[in-house]
């Protein structure tokens, strides 16, 4: 026998010889006690740290407890023979027979099965395996990899289906536009955005930290959102709170960021001799002798000799960007909390800069369970964007540096800043505070009150709701004040500078103030239930939303002081103010069905009947249905038994039809507008109205029909997975003009009519690979996107030659003149059609028409826009023991831009433009003869020798990490904290070179694209 077990019974004896029975009856629990002890433990992640929030449950029995900060439980009163779950969110469940022990240490392994089982669709979730339609998903955390502070900037590469562009990095306008499955109309292209369940702005300036998951619906999975969904949805779905003791995390980042590339000018000698090589052409005389261009190039008198380098006058070689994060999370089986506070701060580029983006955010998403059928949601989220510029746009600086002649002082020896280029712009001056500033103040805030009603009577029945409210509030203000500049005095023998005002002859004040107000209200019954191996979940739905706005500005001029930036300081001449406002309503009613058979045979149906006032009364509403079939063919006996080496496999195929309502109010309506003039009444001038276009009673939604088919795979264990997809989309009743004209004096314009018709298909790709080795853990995950459009009709003008015509061609593909080499002599000219005029060094049309002439007729419609058509991504990542590892590749390609820049007399060349010129001595270069802006016929007419291609491939995101072992800081209170270092755009392979691949249209006058360095640590409380 236990010796412990027969001590107890001899005491029990003892006690009741002496005692009685009522004494003996007293100890029997202190035995029953002993005979099931108390059992204590800690669980941890595979790293050693704690887990604090694990539920440890008695099997079989409704007993457990939750782990505590240090991952620590206690479970009295446990048998021996008893069996421990342990359980939590994104790791293997584990089981352990507790065998008479009293201590029990556990080790969690996460799971991304788990993680990865369900996914956001629209007004709810759906289990992974048994969604049909084409739905992808990227976690939050993975967003936070990237160090960028706009979250739009971070989706192209990781998520299928993504095509994005980003055309600047200036601190607060650094959004990158966004294609779903590429363009499929002329209007506007824009996805919605829906963030915790409510359509609402603001997706790009959300905090990363806050972000759960982000979804993408891209086919009948987006009909549930009707005449909104034609150009695709993003579900955003943020953080929530979780039950266990409080959490507090911290993140920071310190970022350095420059420029991703600035193109390298000529500098002064060499911009002399051009400038002497374009004078030459023109029949004059040279303007530098070879004895001032010594002088350029030898620094010997800078003050009337300068080599100045424009850019590294005006632009530092690194900005500071910064974010603090700090969140608190937990809460009991009542109530969870995540509240969250944010700040980030963005610096321009500019030295001395006036130019910078600062966010201040705040989040709180409260759940409370009033009893087990009623479930209440709170959330509040606010934001204060402040974006602060100088009065001159980032394009006129950009201009002026692209245009400042190396031959000219940026700023004169003595330190004082040099003349302007034109009109007042130095920007070395224009890019600072000194000239006044923008100021541009955005107040956002987001509430929701949810409420989720379980009806007890009726299993599987319940009823949710939402009221949302959201309002921003905008102030910009803009300051502009003169400013000097100052020239040199030429018979000055001591370099006596000249002061000049320059800018605004007096102080001026703009300012206006914009509120906007969006009202939602959404009710849905919903019914969930499973028949035995009959699986339904649907739910019928009533949504409603207002919008309204209302601006107000004024302005005042000739202020006596640039002291006081109020409008009361300002004249009264010429004072002027206004206003405008809008209202806006839309109304749906929606509802999905959804089926499965044993997770197999799966079905889903939504439909949406919705309504906007863009329309005419009689026409305002629209029916939107989708649907889709799945087939799980690994759950069938037959897979089973004959294809064993793949563990899943689905076959999937919808189709839908969506809406795009995106489109200016009131075309149904005559629209009349206020004349510059008036009629004189009495002694007052009264303005006049006009009627500005003609009514369209007929106007309605564009109509998408979208259709794909996709597959799903994995196989080795899940080591290996694969998801395709083949979409295709035919979208009708696209608004347009028609070509004729209407003749100037009737002042209207031909109303818009739904009248074109456009394709885009193409298909995406997805392939997972992850393995473990040890205590390795690697996962290399391949995407590919390709998207190209079409228009069918569009009304084009009658007439056009073949190889003119849009039609069949893709969206907004440009006319231009065939370029076709460069003529290497004057004999090479005279054979061929040509330009008149046209001479040995220049660009070279082609015929297109054979006629011997070349005019309008030999344009060629070029099938390529600033939008790529193929989208790569190759992420890989992998993990350690503590360290963790993760690498973006992404590449586009399919795209070109039109670059061209205004060299010449007027201002500086690139360099890459004159390094290879013609000149009578180098007849096979591969760039023409240096020209003057857009004199020659080959600037002036557009062609295809200055459409580049601008196919590229990036480091986009590169991220190193290390978690410090719990057992080093648990003894300063502290559950986890990582330390990393970043990279953003660190390295960029293409063949434009001069500018950043992903420049906008035009002559190189934008801010460019960013480069990020960073370092960071999270921290866990």
């Amino acid at each position: 026998m236990n010796p412990r077990y027969a001590k107890a019974m001899l005491l029990l004896c003892l006690s009741a010889a002496s005692s009685g029975p009522v004494a003996a009856r007293a100890l029997v629990p202190a035995v029953w006690q002993q005979a099931n002890p108390t059992v204590e433990g800690k669980v941890k992640d595979v790293n050693g740290n704690p887990l604090p929030g694990v539920t440890v449950l008695l099997k079989d029995s409704q007993r457990g407890a939750v782990t505590d900060v240090k991952g620590s439980f206690t479970l009295k009163d446990v048998k021996r023979d008893a069996v421990l779950v342990f359980q939590f969110v994104g790791y293997d469940p584990q089981e352990v027979k507790v065998e008479g022990r009293t201590s029990i240490n556990v080790v969690l392994k996460e799971n991304q099965k788990t993680l990865d089982e369900y996914v956001v669709v629209g007004y709810g979730t759906q289990k992974k395996v048994t969604k049909t339609g084409a739905v992808a998903t990227v976690k939050g955390a993975e967003l936070q990899q990237s160090p960028n502070v706009n979250i739009s900037n971070s989706l192209v590469g990781r998520i299928p289906g993504i095509i994005a562009v980003n055309n600047s990095g200036e601190p607060g306008n650094d959004n990158s536009r966004i294609f779903i499955r590429g363009r499929s109309t002329l209007g506007v292209s824009t996805p919605l955005y829906v963030i915790d369940g409510i359509p609402r702005e603001g997706f790009a300036r959300l905090a990363p930290g806050d972000i759960e998951s982000v979804s993408v619906l891209k086919d009948a999975a987006a009909a549930i959102y009707g005449s909104r969904a034609a150009n695709g949805v993003i579900l955003v779905t943020t953080k929530r709170g979780k039950i266990g003791k409080p959490t507090v995390n911290y993140g920071f980042n310190q970022s350095f960021v420059s420029p991703t590339r600035l193109p390298k000018m000529a500098d002064a000698p060499t911009y002399a001799r051009l400038v002497n090589e374009i004078l030459q052409y023109g029949g004059d005389a040279p303007r530098f002798s070879e004895d001032q261009i010594k002088k350029f190039g030898d620094g010997s008198d800078p003050w009337l000799y300068p080599n100045t380098n424009w850019y590294d006058a005006v632009i530092k070689n690194t900005s500071l960007q910064n974010r603090h994060d700090l969140s608190l999370s937990g809460g009991s089986e009542k109530m969870t909390y995540y509240v969250s506070l944010g700040s980030l701060f963005q610096d321009g580029i500019y030295k001395s800069s006036a130019t910078y983006y600062k966010q201040q955010n705040i989040r709180a998403n409260l759940d409370a369970n009033v009893n087990e059928n009623v479930h209440l949601r709170f959330d509040l989220a606010g934001r204060l964007e402040n974006r602060h510029f100088p009065p001159r746009s980032a394009g006129s600086i950009f201009r002026s540096l692209m245009r400042g002649r190396p031959t000219e002082n940026a700023i004169w020896p003595n330190g004082l800043p040099g003349p302007d280029i034109e009109y007042g712009d130095n920007p070395v001056v224009t890019s600072t505070d000194i000239i006044g500033y923008t100021n541009d103040k955005n107040y956002v805030v987001n509430g929701t009150l949810g409420a989720t009603i379980n009806i007890p009577w009726v299993r599987g029945l319940s009823v949710d709701g939402n009221f949302a409210y959201d309002q921003n509030f905008a102030f910009i203000k803009t300051w502009v004040k003169p400013w000097t500049l100052y020239t040199l005095d030429p018979n000055s023998p001591d370099h006596k500078l000249n002061p000049a005002s320059r800018g605004v002859s007096a102080p001026e004040l703009n300012e206006s103030f914009n509120s906007n107000r969006m009202t939602t209200v959404n009710v849905k019954l919903n019914y969930v239930r499973s028949f035995g191996k009959h699986n339904l979940n649907t739910f019928i739905a009533f949504e409603q939303a207002t919008f309204d706005g209302d601006t107000m500005l004024a302005n005042r001029r000739y202020f006596i002081s640039d002291k006081l930036d109020q409008l009361f300081a300002g004249g009264d001449k010429e004072k002027n103010n206004g206003g405008t406002g809008f209202s806006f309503a839309r109304r749906n009613y929606f509802g999905r069905v959804s089926y499965n058979y044993k997770e197999t045979y799966l079905f889903d149906f939504n439909a949406r009947y919705d309504g906007t006032q863009n329309f005419p009364r009689n026409s305002r509403f629209g029916f939107f249905p989708g649907a889709s079939v799945g087939w799980v063919l690994s759950n069938e006996g037959f897979w089973k038994k004959g294809v064993r080496a793949v563990d899943y496999f689905k076959i999937r195929a919808s189709w839908g039809q969506m809406g795009n309502d995106q489109i200016p109010s009131f075309q149904y309506l005559s629209t009349y507008g206020f004349s510059d003039g008036g009629v004189m009444f009495g002694g007052d001038l009264n303005k006049g109205i006009y009627q500005m276009r003609s009514p369209n009673e007929a106007i309605t939604w564009e109509m998408a029909n979208n259709y794909d088919v996709g597959i799903e795979a994995s196989l080795l264990g899940e080591k290996l997975s694969v998801e395709a997809d083949y979409f295709y989309t035919r979208r009708a009743n696209i608004l347009v003009s028609r070509s004729q004209s209407m003749p100037a004096y009737t002042g209207m314009t031909l109303p818009q009519e739904n009248i074109g018709k456009v394709e885009n298909k193409g298909f995406e790709v997805v392939l997972k690979h992850k393995n473990d080795i040890n205590k390795f853990h690697y996962e290399v995950v391949g995407t590919v996107t390709h998207a190209q459009n079409k228009i069918l009709f569009w009304d084009e003008v009658p007439n056009v030659p073949e190889w003119q015509k849009s039609t069949g061609r893709m969206i907004d593909a440009p006319l231009y003149y065939k370029a076709i080499g460069i003529y290497k002599t004057q004999e090479e000219v005279d054979k061929s059609p040509h330009i008149s005029g046209a001479r040995a060094g220049d660009v070279i049309f082609a015929d297109i028409d054979g006629n011997g002439i070349i005019d309008d007729l030999d344009r060629i419609r070029v099938n390529r826009t600033e939008n790529p058509t193929w989208i790569f991504g190759l992420t890989l990542s992998a993990k350690y023991k503590n360290f963790d590892f993760t690498m973006l590749w992404q590449g586009a390609t399919g795209a070109s831009q039109y670059l061209h820049t205004e060299s010449g007399l007027i201002g500086n060349f690139p360099e890459a433009y004159i390094k290879d010129r013609w000149t009578t001595d180098n007849i096979n270069a591969s760039w023409p003869r240096v020209n003057d802006r857009d004199r020659e016929y080959w600037v002036n007419r557009q062609n295809t020798f200055w459409f580049w291609k601008t196919d590229y491939a990036r480091l986009k995101t590169v991220e190193l990490g290390y978690t410090i072992p719990g057992s080093a800081i648990r003894s300063i209170g502290l559950q986890k904290l990582r330390v990393y270092v970043s990279g953003q755009n660190l390295v960029t392979i293409d063949n434009v070179k001069i500018f950043d691949p992903e420049a906008p249209m035009g002559s190189g006058q934008f801010y460019p694209q960013s480069k990020i360095y960073n370092v960071g640590l999270n921290v866990t409380f």
